[in-house]
């Protein structure tokens, strides 16, 4: 069948070359009975495909069933797959056939393949090399002859580096890979299927057709839809339903079209994004770092001092230290203080060459008692919260920004610390 014929057929818009070539693989392997995996984007068609290589094959008579693997939960999974015996688990009261029994002879869909157990990724790999599988519960060794699709929206061959799947599936599903392109790469498909939506959405709520004019039309094509299909039908069906104006301008398409913001906002992957388990030891990393660059200056300031004999001079050399400590140190109010800081010194050569033994400028009582800072940690980031929510004026966007963490974090050491 020609790739226009399997077009109309099943009603897929568009003409983009990347388009064309998915569905002539998928009209090449229809008539073979190797397994597939179809890779794409949510929302881009992956399950149309399906449908096409079901229908296209010897099996398209036989049953067709799509599972999504995410959807069912892992205690379960196999139960559902495989089927299970009266009293496998608690809950069993009876026999339970399986999809890969039930679909004997056709073609199952395996949907988000990537989210499977892996206990339950070893029992498929049994049924794609052998046809064999055991029910949950039973020792008795059943056959089966189904075809299997896979689909999912990840990066397998990452998801298999990580250890979230078995690599020995991966190579045995991806026999022949299909990657249906997303929406963003069609740009000249995206009007041609925004009109085939708007017509059918009209002719369903009986209303007026909706046409775009041509800053509309460009907004449309050039917008990345992360959606793909499904975010495209979406918006669609919105303007055919909500606007009186059937001719929709930029301006008005622009309010049903998400800003976009470099990231996109779907439960997808998602590269170089900051891991919330890392953020606390970020802060900590962050406190030590900043008590050893102290501790090396005040080592610094200590042995010139003790080399120098704490002449005026070595002061003005440290100056910019000296100043700094001066700052950061808030001073007893008591006159009989042992610990005394007459004033920070300044970097002036005139009064530096009038006062030769100007060591009254900055007096320290040898005897003074030496005061230990806090090492705790808990108090160390307490107090960088306090200093980015004073600086950034109590706006937690901008101090969880300056601190390094995200905003939920930055809420929660709040709440924790009693800030």
């Amino acid at each position: 069948m020609e790739i226009q014929e399997i077009k109309q057929r099943f009603g897929i818009i568009g003409n983009s070359p990347l388009l064309n070539r998915a569905i002539n693989i998928a009209n090449q392997v229809a008539p073979t009975d190797i397994s597939v995996l179809i890779t794409g984007e949510s929302g881009s068609g992956k399950e149309v495909f399906s449908h096409i290589i079901h229908q296209m094959s010897p099996r398209k008579h036989g049953p067709f069933i799509a599972v999504n693997c995410g959807a069912i939960p892992e205690g379960t999974i196999d139960s559902e797959l495989f089927g299970h015996e009266k009293g496998a688990y608690t809950g069993a009261v009876g026999e339970r056939k399986g999809y890969f029994e039930t679909v004997n002879g056709g073609t199952i869909f395996l949907d988000e393949i990537a989210e499977m157990p892996l206990g339950t990724q070893a029992r498929l790999l049994r049924v794609l090399e052998s046809g064999q599988y055991i029910k949950v519960g039973s020792s008795k060794v059943e056959k089966t002859n189904v075809r299997v699709i896979a689909a999912t929206n990840v990066d397998v061959y990452e998801a298999v580096k990580n250890g979230k799947f078995r690599e020995d599936l991966y190579y045995r599903l991806n026999t022949v890979p299909l990657r249906i392109p997303p929406l963003r790469d069609r740009k000249e498909d995206v009007y041609l299927i925004f009109r085939k939506f708007t017509s059918d959405f009209t002719a369903k709520y009986r209303s007026p057709p909706i046409q775009l004019d041509d800053p509309a039309q460009q907004v449309l094509i050039n917008y990345s839809w992360p959606g793909n299909v499904r975010q495209l039908k979406n918006i669609a069906e919105q303007l055919a339903v909500l606007e009186r104006d059937r001719t929709i301008t930029a301006q008005v398409l622009l309010t049903y079209i998400p800003h976009e913001q470099g990231n996109r906002n779907l439960p997808m992957r998602i590269e170089n994004q900051p891991k919330e388990d890392f953020s606390e030891r970020d802060i900590l990393y962050k406190v030590l770092f900043d008590m050893k660059r102290d501790m090396v200056e005040l080592k610094k300031l200590v042995a010139d001092l003790i080399e120098h004999g704490g002449v005026a001079a070595n002061y003005a050399d440290n100056n910019q230290v000296i100043n700094q400590l001066y700052r950061d140190i808030e001073l007893p109010n008591n006159p009989d203080s042992q610990f005394t800081l007459q004033h920070p010194v300044h970097n002036n050569n005139s009064s530096n060459n009038n006062n030769n033994n100007n060591s009254d400028n900055f007096n320290i009582t040898q005897d003074a008692e030496e005061v230990e800072e806090s090492l705790s940690l808990i108090e160390k980031e307490s107090d960088l919260i306090r200093k980015a929510l004073k600086k950034h004026r109590g706006k937690r966007k901008l101090a969880a920004q300056e601190l390094g963490i995200s905003e939920r974090t930055l809420y929660r050491k709040i709440k924790e610390l009693n800030l």
